[in-house]
């Protein structure tokens, strides 16, 4: 079980099992975590912000109207951030706010706001747990996907003995990996190709673009994580890749598209993420090239067309391309979808600075030959996840 390359929130609120939240940010680590607190009001009358910040190695986060964070939208910027939210421990008091969807608080807001998947770990006296009211909200929470961790039976702090002592710090956090132990690739085997080309034209220059290969890594991720044996083909990446993957390096067009077809065999799914030049230099100069007056001329010669290749194949595995557009994005995405023989494109418009090449968040159209599904902005880990279930459900 891992929680690598996941970003969890904690929300802690006021309950005396708060004592327990620097363990529980701990545990949440070892998985792989980055962990990032909420603390409430009620919360900071049992445990200090400084403990919490020096275990979670980040600032703690207790208001929502801190000026300086809301000039970003602090609390939407964190919403955006969480792969899930945990409230550990929960009281009753923010059970009953979350049950209300009231967003008085930081950690009501960052809920509110939220699409990521949510987890409660109620601790509170017995009698308090087993009242008709708590569970009536506990019923509720469940019948809207909220994931209840349910509370140990033991001695309490008040005395009494029974059910809604906060449970284990590790079973807590294990609770929070199986958020991601997908099965929905089980036995499939996905080949994927990611970063940027580089085609040389003499021994020191070449031609290049600015992807970094993130969208590829976030890809490979979600599939790892729905079970899938993933093969990367990368080019020039300015990120790390997740070894549990099979990786083959290829720098140039030509490169990639040798280990592309020397592997596809036997692949059900194919996702070309990869910025592949479209132009190489028909002869590369065995010396560097000197500068001159005179205008320098290059020839250039297309290179082969790795997905319309594997698309061609008989038989073919499922076929996801990319289409990076600045211009008649739809009219563009359209044509390559049929022009290249392929299942789905993914549609992104990198004419914009705070998306696409380089940046951590992306927005994109997927559309298949039937329908276009928007996927809105978000972080490219986020949106690699809403790919993976997307095509798994369209064509798996």
């Amino acid at each position: 079980m891992t929680l690598t390359n996941k970003n969890i929130i904690l929300g802690v609120s006021g309950s005396i099992a708060a004592y327990k939240a620097p363990n529980i940010v701990r545990r949440l680590q070892d998985l792989g975590a980055q962990v990032r607190v909420i603390l409430t009001q009620g919360g900071a009358q049992f445990i200090t912000e400084l403990s919490l910040q020096v275990v979670s190695k980040n600032k703690v986060h207790n208001n929502l109207w801190n000026k300086e964070a809301e000039l970003s939208m602090g609390h939407i910027e964190l919403a955006k951030w969480a792969d899930a939210i945990l409230i550990a421990p929960a009281s009753a008091h923010t059970i009953a706010n979350l049950v209300s969807g009231k967003a008085g608080n930081l950690l009501g807001s960052v809920i509110l706001a939220s699409d990521c998947p949510i987890l409660i770990a109620p601790a509170m006296n017995q009698q308090m747990y087993t009242a008709d009211s708590m569970q009536a909200n506990l019923k509720i929470l469940l019948e809207r996907q909220i994931t209840l961790i349910e509370p140990d039976s033991g001695k309490q702090a008040c005395g009494d003995i029974g059910k809604g002592c906060l449970g284990k710090p590790s079973a807590i956090a294990e609770q929070v990996g199986l958020l991601f132990q997908h099965t929905k690739l089980s036995g499939k085997k996905v080949l994927i190709t990611l970063g940027a080309t580089i085609e040389a034209i003499d021994p020191v220059r070449y031609l290049s673009n600015h992807s970094s290969g993130k969208m590829g890594s976030a890809l490979a991720n979600a599939c790892i994580e729905a079970g899938a044996q993933v093969t990367l083909v990368h080019g020039n990446i300015s990120v790390t890749l997740n070894q549990k993957a099979q990786l083959i390096s290829a720098m140039s067009a030509e490169e990639m598209y040798q280990a592309v077809m020397d592997n596809i065999t036997e692949q059900d799914i194919f996702i070309a993420c990869a910025a592949v030049s479209d132009y190489s230099a028909q002869a590369i100069k065995k010396d560097k090239i000197k500068k001159s007056e005179k205008n320098l001329i290059l020839e250039l010669t297309p290179t082969k067309d790795i997905l319309k290749s594997v698309c061609q194949l008989t038989p073919k595995p499922l076929c996801i391309g990319f289409a990076a557009e600045t211009q008649n994005l739809l009219e563009n995405a359209k044509n390559k979808l049929k022009n290249k023989g392929c299942d789905a494109i993914i549609l992104n418009d990198v004419s914009r600075n705070d998306l696409g090449f380089k940046s951590d968040e992306n927005e994109v159209l997927f559309l298949d030959h039937k329908n276009t599904i928007k996927i809105e902005k978000n972080s490219k880990q986020k949106l690699g996840r809403k790919i993976v279930e997307i095509l798994s459900e369209k064509f798996l």
